[in-house]
């Protein structure tokens, strides 16, 4: 039997289908609902890995400090009056940096020779780049630096304080002779005092490789 009123029914079933929201929807919902609820632990997580473990400092070696400091010294002193004889600049800031490594932590794999020379000059050519491609504006010295940390990693040549050599190159408006003095002549005038001097300790041996 034909019905009389079929725009009644039509009504009907559309508000039965608003009535309840399809399971999409309500799954949807959910997935909100739980990363809502799970805000309060990320937070708890993320401050907790700021809080650090407490731990307890070992009895300094006061030999192996006095090595340290005299390396540093006689590199320090060896770069610079090489650089005054030769009448070419051979120091620069992050050098200073270079011996807390190459003289206090001659072990480590970032104060390795490949490291010192083949970080210093991949951070000078990308710090140098970037200052004659775009300038010296403070998203440049952002961008060197960044790119230099980058380039670094991925040719294990990683090496900390050479991360500041594209800033002194940007600030000081570098020319492209900076690569070879100080940067190039410098870092292996400081790996040779590194090779020379650490090995007449009986405790160390440097370096643990070349390449």
């Amino acid at each position: 039997m034909k019905s009389h009123f079929p725009n009644l029914r039509r009504v009907e079933l559309d508000q039965s289908l608003q009535a309840s929201p399809p399971r999409r929807f309500k799954a949807n919902n959910i997935r909100r609902f739980v990363r809502v609820k799970r805000w309060p632990q990320r937070w708890n997580n993320y401050v907790g890995k700021m809080r650090g473990t407490p731990i307890q400092l070992p009895q300094p070696n006061y030999k192996y400090v006095l090595w340290s400091w005299l390396g540093a010294f006689l590199a320090i002193a060896t770069t610079g009056y090489s650089s005054a004889i030769a009448q070419a600049p051979m120091l620069i800031a992050p050098f200073g940096a270079t011996c807390v490594l190459a003289f206090a932590a001659p072990e480590s794999p970032l104060a390795q020779p490949r490291n010192i020379v083949g970080g210093h000059c991949l951070a000078s050519l990308i710090g140098l780049a970037c200052l004659h491609l775009f300038g010296s504006e403070a998203w440049v010295m952002a961008l060197a630096v960044a790119t230099a940390i980058g380039c670094m990693q991925l040719t294990h040549t990683l090496h900390p304080p050479a991360g500041a050599d594209p800033l002194v190159i940007i600030m000081t408006g570098a020319s492209w002779k900076f690569f070879f003095t100080p940067v190039l002549t410098g870092s292996i005038l400081l790996v040779l005092c590194a090779v020379v001097f650490n090995n007449l300790a009986e405790d160390r041996k440097y370096p643990k490789y070349w390449l």
